[in-house]
């Protein structure tokens, strides 16, 4: 069982995690406006890229079904979810209510805004003649990314703030890191996304994750120990 979360300062904490807000929020609003207004030499790298990627799935239909395996099933939205709510279990069950409450609130409140988004950019996805994979709703930004970097993003702000060892903590970066790039591949290698709304999934859950830090930081009761039961 982990200790309770460690105190640490709320002022330099929340500082960081506005900073982080900032570095994330500038890059995703310019993004956002490009793909908006269809720059060229964005779409035309979108389209290269997508072409290149195409080629090769239809070439290489081991590594494609490998890929809708993973995007489908391990780095799927709601198997991202699913890990999520097994979380906020755990923290309810140990007394930590109000970070359990945080936690689900700020995944509902990621799919929310990627659901707008979407609705309101209403980007076509790539079209195929010879489709190795399909995907429904519009395409900026993607829900894998998005809801990945997210998960992952608060999932590893926990471990921190419980004082996770050395050990599991680089096992759990690395195994972060995997799962946000790895999803965001696979979307792009299967044809169901343009570069642009990977990376848009990916800069929108980063700038999501360092505003729920920052919320959570700045909150009240904010340097009290929430202690597991």
């Amino acid at each position: 069982m982990y200790p309770a979360p460690l105190d640490s300062p709320t002022r330099p904490a929340a500082h960081r995690a506005a900073l982080a807000a900032v570095l994330f929020g500038i890059p995703s609003l310019l993004l956002l406006v490009l793909v908006e207004l269809e720059w060229g030499p964005l779409m035309a790298l979108d389209k290269d890229i997508a072409r290149t990627t195409h080629r090769w799935a239809v070439a290489d239909p081991g590594v494609t079904r490998a890929s809708r395996v993973l995007t489908d099933w391990v780095w799927d939205p709601w198997t991202m979810r699913a890990l999520c709510a097994v979380v906020v279990v755990w923290l309810a069950v140990r007394g930590a209510g109000r970070l359990a409450l945080w936690l689900a609130g700020t995944c509902l409140l990621a799919s929310v805004v990627q659901q707008s988004l979407k609705a309101a950019v209403d980007r076509p996805r790539p079209v195929w003649s010879d489709p190795v994979d399909s995907a429904h709703y519009a395409a900026f930004p993607s829900g894998h990314a998005m809801t990945a970097a997210v998960v992952c993003g608060l999932l590893l702000w926990l471990l921190r703030l419980y004082g996770v060892g050395r050990a599991p903590w680089r096992a759990a970066v690395a195994l972060a890191a995997l799962s946000v790039a790895g999803v965001g591949l696979t979307r792009v290698w299967l044809g169901v996304h343009w570069t642009t709304d990977v990376l848009g999934g990916w800069l929108l859950g980063a700038l999501t994750v360092a505003l729920a830090v920052m919320t959570y930081q700045r909150g009240p009761g904010s340097r009290a120990r929430e202690e597991p039961t």
